[in-house]
């Protein structure tokens, strides 16, 4: 069995879906099922058992699962060791990060190697789920949580600051939260409880027990637009939230701090137009402490 069968394969058996795997393939629903079907003729095995929403492996498909995620981990090294030797300063990098350090460090940073390296290209990813270094879904990350995968280099960029914030409309109305009443009597803004577990029960460290929540969300910019727009009280990032002039910080006193990673792989680390977005990122955070 070639790779390239056994990509269209894992796409499928990741997803469940003719649909999704094409997405994630960005090839057509049509080729996806074909080459299903042409893997199957090949090995003389149904892969897929076809149910009117999913595709689900069949003993078979269990079987080839392991081997075929091994293909993959083969292909990907071979293009990780080959883009590492790249010492030019064009190329495209994709970048994995949350909205929220994106709109404050990482796009100055791209802003910035754009104009001095206008070669290199770059593709922006937010998203609060992280991203998989080692399948090259990314090729550098900046986000909150270090890695512990052997294959990852994770450098520090800073220790960033975490308050509560609600807006001057809000506060005006409501009056602000006083410590050690679990936010008795106030309206909460949240991201969803499996995006942030922890938020659930506190905020900055006050328990959130007494509050009621009225509006869930899975990215940091709707969080702010939430906070602004006087739906409640919330945690925001002090690096933006206190440049935000519709927002008041609440209870100074409770804060809370969070580490700040950027995540590359060791193949790719020390290629020229890696190491130029690094340096401007490093700079970026950098700036935060004068």
């Amino acid at each position: 069995m070639n790779w390239d069968n056994a990509r269209y394969f894992l796409a499928v058996a990741r997803v469940g879906t003719l649909r999704g795997a094409a997405a994630r393939l960005s090839v057509d629903q049509a080729t996806v099922g074909r080459r299903i079907a042409a893997l199957e003729e090949t090995l003389a095995a149904r892969l897929f058992l076809r149910t009117p929403t999913l595709y689900v492996l069949t003993p078979a498909g269990e079987a080839l699962l392991e081997p075929a995620e091994s293909m993959e981990q083969a292909a990907l090294q071979i293009e990780r060791r080959v883009a590492g030797l790249d010492d030019q300063l064009s190329g495209t990098i994709r970048v994995a990060t949350t909205d929220s350090l994106a709109k404050r460090f990482v796009i100055p940073a791209i802003a910035r190697v754009r104009k001095e390296h206008p070669g290199i290209d770059i593709v922006c990813l937010t998203s609060p789920a992280i991203a998989n270094l080692t399948r090259r879904e990314a090729d550098l990350a900046i986000r909150t949580l270090r890695p512990d995968a052997p294959d990852l280099i994770a450098r520090r960029l800073a220790q960033l600051e975490a308050g509560l914030y609600a807006s001057h409309s809000y506060v005006a109305a409501r009056g602000e939260p006083r410590e050690g009443e679990a936010f008795e009597g106030h309206d909460l803004v949240m991201y969803e409880q499996p995006v942030v577990p922890s938020m659930w029960d506190a905020l900055c460290g006050e328990p959130t027990t007494r509050g009621r929540v009225v509006f869930q969300t899975s990215s940091t910019m709707m969080l702010f637009e939430a906070a602004c727009a006087g739906l409640g009280v919330t945690e925001l990032p002090c690096f933006r939230a206190d440049h935000e002039p519709q927002l008041v910080r609440v209870m100074p006193q409770r804060t809370d701090r969070f580490d700040a990673w950027l995540v590359a792989h060791a193949d790719l680390y020390k290629t020229a137009r890696m190491q130029a977005l690094i340096a401007a990122v490093t700079d970026e955070f950098a700036s935060l402490a004068h």
